[in-house]
This record gives C-alpha cells, sequence and structure tokens, in this order.
C-alpha cells in the first residue's frame, strides 16, 4: 500500500507547487511573521477537507452542479482582482515600507477571512482536489483509497508549514524595500493573469451551461 502512499505525495507536491493565491497569501505571511503557522494549519486543515470531500465521493456533487461551479468562479475571479490590486498598490507605493507596514496592522479575524477566501473561492481548489484526485483516487479499492489520501495530505502539510517557516526565516532578506516591490508585483500580476484565465472559463462555461 505504500505505493498508493506515495503516488498520492507525488500527485499532491504536482498540484500544490505552482505559484497560486493560496501559496502567495502563506508566504507573504511568513515574510512578515504574521500568524503564519497559524495560516500554514488552516491551509492544511482545508486541504485535508478538500481532498478527502474529492477522493470520498465529493466530486459528483460538485459535476453535478454546474452553476456552483460557476458561481465560485466568478466570486473567485473578483476576489482575486481585488487581491491583486492591494499587492500592486503596495508594490508601486511611493513608501512601500509604510504600505506595508499598513499590512502589518491587520487583525488576526481579518486574515483568517482572507485566508478562507483565498482557499475556497478559489475554483482551482475544486478541480484539484474534487476533479483530479477524485477521478483518481475514487476508483481505487477502500484501503489504497485511504492510502492515497493520506499521501496528498501528508504533502500538504509539509509544504504549507515548510512554505511558511522558508519565508519567515527568508524574512530580513526579503522585507527590504527593493524585495517589497518586486514580491508583491508578482504577487499582483501573478493574481490578476489567475482572475484572467478563470473568467475567460468561466464565459466558456456559461457559454456551454446556456447553449
Amino acid at each position: 500500500m505504500l505505493a498508493y502512499y506515495f503516488q498520492g505525495i507525488a500527485l499532491g507536491a504536482a498540484l500544490i507547487l505552482p505559484l497560486g493565491p493560496q501559496n502567495a497569501f502563506v508566504m507573504n505571511q511568513g515574510i512578515r511573521r504574521q500568524y503564519h503557522l497559524m495560516i500554514a494549519s488552516l491551509c492544511a486543515l482545508s486541504d485535508i477537507i478538500l481532498i478527502c470531500g474529492g477522493i470520498f465521493g465529493g466530486s459528483a456533487i460538485l459535476m453535478q452542479s454546474p452553476w456552483l461551479l460557476a458561481l465560485v468562479t466568478w466570486g473567485g475571479v473578483a476576489f482575486l482582482l481585488w487581491y491583486g490590486w492591494g499587492a500592486l498598490r503596495t508594490a508601486m507605493s511611493s513608501n512601500v515600507e509604510l504600505a506595508s507596514a499598513e499590512v502589518l496592522k491587520q487583525g488576526r479575524w481579518k486574515i483568517v477571512v482572507t485566508m478562507l477566501a483565498v482557499t475556497w473561492l478559489n475554483p482551482h481548489v475544486y478541480l484539484d482536489t474534487f476533479v483530479v484526485l477524485g477521478s483518481l483516487g475514487g476508483q481505487l479499492a477502500d484501503e489504497a483509497k485511504r492510502w492515497f489520501a493520506l499521501g496528498t495530505i501528508s504533502a500538504s502539510i509539509l509544504w504549507f508549514y515548510g512554505l511558511a517557516m522558508l519565508a519567515a526565516w527568508l524574512a530580513p532578506r526579503l522585507r527590504t524595500a527593493k524585495a517589497q516591490r518586486i514580491i508583491n508585483g508578482i504577487v499582483g500580476v501573478v493574481m490578476w493573469v489567475i482572475a484572467a484565465q478563470l473568467a475567460r472559463d468561466g464565459v466558456q462555461h456559461i457559454a456551454a451551461l446556456v447553449g
């Protein structure tokens, strides 16, 4: 059964490694050393729920609710545009250190709400966990399915804690004004690119539903 465990780790790593809203948020919180381990824990917990939901039958719910997927898609587009604009505004600020300090004043609950939005309003999360993992893991026998899910969950936990702690360790170098401009600029552009891709997919999805 270890083969299924390592297969889950490999696939989970392949899905989670690309830079996306969730990874960018965890990285930024690590650089700021602001509740970064709590955010890593909540991201891992969210992934556990989504992975188990996808592998153990949740994919059928999503596939039978195309309008729900469309709603999540456009909610994600709106959020990513807003989040990307915030990052770009910080990058273009005449006093990026002051802008970053303003971000650091955010309370714990606002950060938690933002993390939940980054995770649960991102349609790619559902496609990865419910469609990709669900279609592969759902075909396995019960015991193999559990080992496969455990491997995928292990990859998620290791990644989020590793990313948060690595970013916190590198914080002294990454919290300079120049580094903050570059990081926020990259995050803003990535968020808008993902939003544009989601909007394109959303238009095609609605066209297919209407047609």
